[in-house]
């Protein structure tokens, strides 16, 4: 049974007179896919993906009050070495050990120490004694002085008391040559008178005689007299010089005096040499003292480099000690950020080792000047960013936190509390 074919409707069965089938257009719309499909669904699952990496893989933004950085765990070691040359007796920690603030680590051999300071011992006492016994010198020569300013008194006193007696006596034999005198003229004048008399037989011959006689007789006390007055000058003279013996005295005095300047500079010298050998025992006693080695904070010893029977010099390193309580974060802040960073603003710290839990920290340091990325660094666009180095004092983890360890960190750089929900940028 055919079907009816629609009137104006050429058959398909039909071709023209050349045997060519004419071509039949389809419906609009009728046998086209849709192409856009595919692309909604890409951008559909494209923004799932976003959101689901979003969601609970990717980091959240680091907020504008947090400054992030990355380095590594440093800390600042102490080679810890003997202030004196000697042979190793004994070393008394091994790497790894532990030590307190004043705990030995060496010894040195003292032998040579104890021999200096013997003998500045010994220059000691004979300063000491040379000393001394210039002060006794000095008490001698003072006591030398005194007697001589008394006896020097004293001489004054009496030479002044034996010039008024031989003056007296001068005077006493000068009026008695007065006297003698007088009465040689009064005997002279009687012989002659006399001598007359008797050539004009007024008086006798004796009495002429005996006038004769009275005036050589008081020409001979005249002579004594004057005799006298001599001996009483030479007196009065000799007591005059006397009145020098006090000057003599004086000039004596002053020789002892010299002497005691002397002796009282050799005291100042035994003292000098007394001082200077305190300081050299003192100083024999510090280096004694300093052959025993110890640690001068607490710490880890990290390095060991001698051994005992070994001979060092002054500064040479015996042991390494690095104080694991005071290590830092040493990293980098590009340049760009570094304005917001400040000494003692407050940090975390985030070891590998356990990167959930942030260690408290704060900034203890800023570079002064920028510098390149760091050298273990191999990009281009990275090598040639300034940035700044920061040092992060951490505050705990000590003993957890050794120096090598690699380590991020954040700085608060606004407000004094951190982000509400905020649980670190490393840990996210």
């Amino acid at each position: 049974m055919s079907t009816p074919q629609a009137a104006g409707t050429p058959s398909p069965a039909a071709a023209p007179p050349g045997g060519t089938r004419p071509r039949v257009r389809p419906p609009r719309g009728a046998g086209r896919r849709p192409k856009l499909l595919p692309v909604v669904v890409v951008l559909v699952l494209t923004a799932a993906a976003v959101w689901v990496w979003r969601t609970f893989f990717a980091a959240p933004a680091v907020p504008d009050s947090i400054v992030t950085l990355s380095g590594r765990i440093e800390g600042d070691d102490s080679a810890i070495a003997p202030k004196v040359a000697g042979k190793i007796l004994e070393i008394r920690v091994q790497e790894g050990d532990s030590v307190r603030a004043g705990d030995v680590i060496a010894v040195l051999d003292d032998s040579q120490i104890r021999a200096q300071e013997d003998q500045a011992t010994a220059a000691l006492e004979t300063a000491a004694a040379q000393a001394q016994a210039a002060r006794d010198q000095v008490a001698v020569l003072q006591q030398q002085v005194q007697q001589n300013q008394l006896e020097s008194a004293q001489a004054v006193t009496d030479a002044q008391g034996r010039v008024r007696q031989a003056q007296a006596e001068l005077a006493t034999a000068e009026a008695n040559l007065a006297q003698q005198q007088a009465a040689y003229q009064n005997a002279v004048f009687n012989r002659d008178a006399y001598t007359r008399l008797a050539q004009q037989g007024a008086v006798s011959q004796q009495q002429r005689v005996q006038a004769v006689t009275a005036a050589e007789q008081q020409a001979a006390a005249v002579a004594a007299s004057r005799r006298q007055v001599d001996a009483a000058r030479g007196a009065l003279t000799a007591a005059e010089a006397s009145l020098t013996n006090p000057a003599i005295r004086n000039a004596a005095t002053t020789q002892v005096q010299k002497q005691i300047l002397q002796q009282e500079a050799t005291i100042a010298s035994a003292n000098a040499q007394v001082t200077q050998a305190r300081a050299k025992v003192a100083e024999a006693e510090a280096n004694r003292r300093d052959l025993v080695i110890r640690a001068p904070f607490g710490g880890t010893v990290i390095t060991r480099a001698a051994e005992p029977g070994e001979v060092v010099t002054a500064g040479t390193a015996i042991v390494t000690l690095l104080n694991l309580g005071q290590v830092y974060l040493r990293g980098f802040v590009p340049e760009g950020l570094i304005g917001k960073v400040k000494i003692g603003q407050p940090a975390h710290v985030y070891l590998d080792s356990n990167p959930n839990r942030p260690v408290d920290a704060y900034v203890m340091r800023i570079d002064p000047e920028a510098t390149f990325t760091p050298e273990n660094t191999y990009f281009r666009e990275d090598r040639v960013k300034q940035v700044v180095g920061v040092k992060l004092q951490l505050a705990g983890a000590f003993g957890y936190a050794k120096p090598g360890m690699p380590a991020d960190g954040e700085i608060l750089v606004q407000g004094r509390a951190w982000p509400k929900g905020w649980k670190g940028w490393h840990s996210q």
